[in-house]
């Protein structure tokens, strides 16, 4: 998946600092985003996932304008566990700007709903 930084995606924007730079929690969203979509085409009707954990180094800072590419692949599954390595780059000049990974766990939408 691809995205370009605006105004709306800055630390100042999103309350993680206050620089016009991608903040940290518009770019995990991205990239829990990229998990979903490697995901979702596998579960059944009914069935989605949820966040449970992350790690995440945010390594470079991308100004407003700057297009970014986030990508999730498997790399764990336990039954309804999936773990997820996850990375941002700089479309550019191909800089990585974050690496890690997310986990989340496939529930069944209507029983998890009934129980928040």
């Amino acid at each position: 998946m691809t995205f370009r930084v605006t105004e709306d995606d800055t630390a100042a924007a999103v309350g993680s600092g206050s620089l016009p730079v991608l903040g940290t929690p518009r770019l995990l969203a991205w990239l829990e985003a990229a998990t979903c979509a490697c995901l979702s085409p596998l579960l059944p009707e009914g069935q989605t996932s949820v966040g449970t954990r992350v790690q995440l180094e945010h390594l470079a800072a991308s100004p407003v304008g700057d297009s970014v590419e986030v990508s999730a692949s498997s790399a764990y599954v336990d039954g309804r566990l999936h773990r997820f390595t996850v990375s941002a780059r700089d479309t550019s000049s191909g800089r990585v700007l974050a690496a890690g990974e997310i986990t989340r766990v496939v529930v069944d939408a209507e029983r998890f709903m009934s129980r928040v």
